[in-house]
C-alpha cells in the first residue's frame, strides 16, 4: 500500500512539474555532460545509488543525458551545507542529498534529526513513504529543485577512540565529530559532549591525528570509510537518529528536458532509490548483522543497548526534540509521530 501511495506521489510531482515547466525542451540545448553531486564514492551505498542513477539515465535516454558523478561534494569544495544552494543556483545540475546537509536551508528537513524519532526501519519508510515525505517534496518543488526519489544514508551510530559508550556520562567531554547542523550541535551539547563540526573530507584525518575523539554515523560508512584504522575502536549501537538521502534535479535542467526525457530521468531515479536503499540495508536487518560481525572481526568492541539503556538517551536530549519540534513545524512533527505510530 505505501508504495502504491509513493509511486501515485511520484507520479503526481512529475505531472505538475510537467505543467509547471511550459519552456519547449527545443529551447534550449541538451549539456554535454551534467554535474551530479555527492558526498560519498562509490564505495558507499550512498554514492553508489548516485553511479547507479547515472548508468540508468544514460541507458534510458540512450546517452542523451550523460551524467557525471562528483563525489567528495567537490563542487562546493567539500562543504556539505553549500550543496543545495548550489543546486539552487544551477552551479550542480543533480544531487543524491542527505536531509542532514540541506537542513540549513530547508528547516523542515530537520525533522528526520530529531534524537530518537525513528526507532526502526519501518518508521523511516512510514515517513519517506507517506504523508511526511509527500510534504516535504512539495517543499523541496518550491525551492528550485524537482525532487523524484527516496534514498537511505541509513541510522546513524556513535563511535569513539576513548572508551564504551553505555550512558550518557560516558559521552561527556568527549570531542565529537559532527555535520553542519545546529540540530547536531545541541543534541551532543545536551549530552555533555565537546562537538565540532567538520566537513567528511576533514573528519577522518582529525580522527587518525585525535583532533577528535569520535564521530557519529551509519554502519556502512563506518565499514567502507574503515574508521577502525583512525582509531575508532569502540561502537555503540544507538539509532538516535536515521539519515534519508533525495534524488533531485535542478529545476532549470529538468525544464530543459523533454517530457520522455523527464519521464526516463524519474523512473532512473526511483529505481537507483530502491536499490540503494537495499543496499544501505544489507547486513543490518533483522536476522542479518554481516555487517556488524565484519565490524568485530576488525578489532571494534560493539555496545548494543539495552531499551533502558536507549530511553537514558532519549531523557538527556529531550529537551533538543522539544525545542526542535517547534521549530520544524509542530504540526508536521506531529503528523510523523502518528505514522510512525501506525506502522
Amino acid at each position: 500500500m505505501q508504495k502504491r501511495r509513493f509511486n501515485a506521489l511520484i507520479a503526481g510531482l512529475f505531472a505538475s512539474a510537467a505543467l509547471g515547466f511550459s519552456m519547449p525542451a527545443s529551447a534550449q540545448q541538451y549539456k554535454d555532460e551534467y554535474k551530479l553531486s555527492t558526498v560519498l564514492g562509490e564505495a558507499f551505498p550512498w554514492g553508489w545509488g548516485a553511479k547507479r542513477w547515472a548508468d540508468l539515465v544514460a541507458e534510458k535516454t540512450e546517452g542523451r543525458i550523460k551524467i557525471k558523478v562528483y563525489p567528495g561534494t567537490s563542487l562546493v569544495s567539500g562543504d556539505q551545507t553549500k550543496e543545495f544552494t548550489a543546486l539552487r543556483q544551477g552551479i550542480i545540475d543533480m544531487a543524491v542529498g542527505s536531509t542532514i546537509n540541506w537542513s540549513p536551508q530547508v528547516k523542515e528537513l530537520n525533522l528526520f534529526a530529531l534524537p530518537f524519532l525513528m526507532p526502526d526501519h519501518k518508521a523511516i519508510d512510514a515517513l519517506t513513504q507517506g504523508r511526511v515525505g509527500t510534504k516535504m517534496f512539495e517543499i523541496l518543488a518550491e525551492r528550485d529543485v524537482v525532487p523524484l526519489a527516496w534514498g537511505e544514508n541509513g541510522f546513524r551510530e556513535v563511535s569513539n577512540s576513548k572508551k564504551p559508550i553505555r550512558t550518557p556520562d560516558d559521552v561527556k567531554g568527549m570531542k565529537m565529530r559532527v555535520v553542519g547542523s545546529p540540530l547536531f550541535l545541541a543534541t551532543f551539547n545536551a549530552l555533555g559532549a565537546n562537538p565540532t563540526q567538520m566537513s567528511w573530507a576533514d573528519a577522518q584525518p582529525a580522527m587518525a591525528t585525535g583532533a577528535v575523539d569520535g564521530q557519529e554515523n551509519p554502519l556502512a560508512v563506518f565499514n567502507a570509510a574503515k574508521l577502525h584504522t583512525v582509531g575508532q575502536k569502540n561502537l555503540t549501537l544507538w539509532g538516535y537518529v536515521a539519515d534519508p538521502l533525495i534524488f533531485v534535479v535542478n529545476k532549470n535542467v529538468w525544464n530543459s528536458w523533454s517530457e520522455a526525457d523527464r519521464k526516463a530521468v524519474s523512473e532512473a531515479a526511483q529505481q537507483a532509490a530502491t536499490e540503494e536503499i537495499a543496499r544501505a540495508r544489507a547486513g543490518i536487518s533483522a536476522g542479518d548483522d554481516a555487517l556488524l560481525k565484519e565490524i568485530e572481526a576488525n578489532g571494534v568492541a560493539v555496545v548494543r543497548l539495552s531499551d533502558a539503556e536507549r530511553d537514558a538517551f532519549r531523557t538527556a536530549t529531550a529537551g533538543v526534540y522539544k525545542e526542535w519540534a517547534e521549530k520544524i513545524g509542530a504540526d508536521l512533527v506531529k503528523q510523523a509521530e502518528e505514522d510512525i505510530a501506525k506502522r
